[in-house]
């Protein structure tokens, strides 16, 4: 059975998780120390999502790139976005005005790579090695 892991869907998969981990974060967090827990300001756990974000992203976008679309344009959403989403960690009072337009970058960027992968099927262009 040949098994293919679709690493544009497991891209936004990831940003939307971090998207609501990110909006239920403060809400699940108030009442987690009744409890013994305390994961407010967790730096630790912020940057492995963002880590995973990152490697998921770069990994299908880059994919997409090189063996389909040759089109620069999902990386450079995807950029844009993660610009965001690291100034979000820099500056955390404007973190939710941050936050929005970077996963809607990254999203958008994934999406845009699925359906350009899916409309060219496999384009071969000047720098293909394969």
């Amino acid at each position: 059975m040949n098994f293919k892991v679709n690493w544009d869907a497991l891209g936004i998969a990831t940003s939307v998780a971090c998207a609501i981990h990110c909006a239920v974060l403060p809400l699940v967090a108030t009442s987690l120390p009744l409890f013994g827990i305390n994961i407010l300001n967790n730096e630790m756990f912020e940057y492995l999502m963002i880590l995973l974000a990152l490697v998921v992203g770069i990994w299908s976008l880059w994919h997409g790139f090189r063996k389909h679309h040759h089109s620069l344009f999902p990386i450079l959403l995807f950029i844009a976005g993660f610009i965001l989403l690291i100034s979000k960690q820099i500056w955390h009072e404007v973190s939710y005005f941050l936050l929005i337009p970077a996963v809607i970058l990254i999203v958008t960027a994934h999406w845009v790579n699925y359906r350009k992968c899916r409309v060219h099927n496999h384009a071969h262009h000047d720098d293909c090695n394969h």
